[in-house]
């Protein structure tokens, strides 16, 4: 069993900057992809980034490629997304999950086992 915390979600105006944390239970976490998925109010959840337990391999959604880096430190537990130029269509609850196993798809939702609450991001225009 693995819990995840976020943290870092909050208020900023558009072009700015805001880093996302996820901290994980569990001494398997070195082992486990991880992933970021964002929802909308009203919109389905997708994808935003996903990252190899080794950090060898990193995933954007295009949407956030160039402006998003999704970084890990396993001796930490802790994966971190770093946004920047964030755009009011970057407002949405981001949510961190995991995968024991490698992902075939790191950007289906249903690839992650486990999943944290999610933290708000607002961005204003």
């Amino acid at each position: 069993q693995v819990q995840l915390v976020e943290s870092g979600g909050g208020l900023v105006q558009a072009g700015g900057s805001l880093r996302l944390s996820c901290a994980a239970s569990g001494r398997a976490f070195s082992s486990y992809a991880m992933g970021w998925f964002r929802q909308a109010p009203g919109k389905e959840r997708e994808f935003v980034a996903g990252i190899s337990w080794s950090g060898g391999n990193i995933f954007y959604a295009d949407s956030v490629k160039g402006r998003f880096t999704l970084s890990r430190v396993n001796v930490k537990n802790t994966v971190y997304l770093q946004m920047n130029s964030l755009k009011p269509e970057d407002t949405a609850v981001y949510y961190c999950a995991a995968d024991p196993n490698s992902p075939e798809k790191y950007t289906a939702w249903d690839s992650y086992d486990y999943w944290g609450q999610g933290t708000q991001v607002t961005v204003s225009s």
